[in-house]
């Protein structure tokens, strides 16, 4: 596969229409339905449903799309890096920081500015990157430093706990449930919930699959999305009951209620991902958000 394919296939997932793709690629749309097809040739199976009136991702879409972007990432890091070393600039000059879908991104925004004050030199690159992707460049050698939600072990990354966040349930403000002030999986059992693809993190879904068998209640899933903003958008048209956690929400959305789940496995862990021999500039980052995620 090629850079090409990788591109027709995120920019298609991304507007669910080949011609609105092909004119953000400034390519013909021929040109993109024929890259989409060659990949699809290669990896064995369809990406996309496609009919006269809608396109949408088939389940093999939806699998392989946080890696398409991850490595369209690695790639443009490949090349950013390659420039600046012929440009004579040193490698250690640029600090690439990932953080996973619905980790606190507000808590990186407190700390990157105060690691420019310290590194004025360094180049800070941030990625949106699953935590699977994560692990992978930084044993690759392609991302200093990583914010993700708690894995199993791994060889050659190291994870340092930076805080535990609670499930909570996303509900129109009229909604019966939304009176309350928390929630068991029980209450919510067999209803239409809305949550995060299993590729997105497959550790958040395991616990939550968790979570909810150890409360004896059954985990209906009946559409995920990338976003919490669009999860929520779905709770207001009345698809369902949302599922995040809540440091995805920076603020409840006007008009739905944000109601924290209790019971065994309803929280979750966000841990800071490094190499194994990190460097200077990750280890102060790492410290920072310690710091801050401490002070509340």
């Amino acid at each position: 596969m090629d850079r090409i394919e990788l591109e027709a296939f995120v920019a298609v997932a991304e507007e669910l229409h080949f011609g609105r793709a092909a004119a953000r690629l400034h390519r013909g749309q021929p040109t993109v339905s024929e890259a989409v097809r060659r990949l699809e040739g290669s990896l064995g199976g369809r990406l996309f449903h496609r009919t006269s009136r809608r396109v949408s991702l088939t389940e093999l879409g939806e699998a392989m799309l946080p890696e398409a972007r991850a490595t369209l990432a690695q790639l443009l890091r490949f090349q950013q890096r390659g420039r600046a070393l012929a440009a004579g600039e040193r490698a250690h000059t640029t600090l690439v920081v990932a953080h996973a879908e619905y980790t606190c991104h507000q808590l990186l925004l407190r700390c990157l500015p105060l690691l420019r004050e310290r590194f004025p030199e360094v180049t800070i690159v941030p990625e949106v990157m699953s935590t699977a992707a994560q692990v992978s460049a930084l044993r690759a050698g392609t991302l200093g430093l990583g914010v993700a939600w708690a894995l199993g072990e791994v060889t050659g990354v190291s994870a340092t706990a930076l805080s535990t966040e609670r499930f909570v349930a996303l509900l129109p403000a009229t909604h019966p449930l939304a009176r309350q002030r928390e929630l068991s999986t029980s209450e919510l059992s067999a209803s239409s919930l809305l949550t995060w693809p299993h590729q997105v993190n497959s550790g958040l879904c395991d616990r939550l699959l968790t979570a909810f068998r150890i409360g004896g209640a059954d985990l209906r899933i009946i559409r995920t999305a990338d976003s919490v903003h669009a999860i929520a958008a779905h709770v207001a048209a009345g698809t369902g009951i949302g599922i995040t956690v809540e440091s995805a929400l920076d603020v409840t959305p006007p008009g739905l209620r944000a109601v924290p789940l209790t019971g065994p496995s309803t929280a979750a862990e966000q841990v800071v991902l490094t190499a194994a021999d990190p460097s200077e500039t990750a280890l102060a980052l790492r410290e920072l958000l310690l710091r801050e995620a401490s002070a509340g």
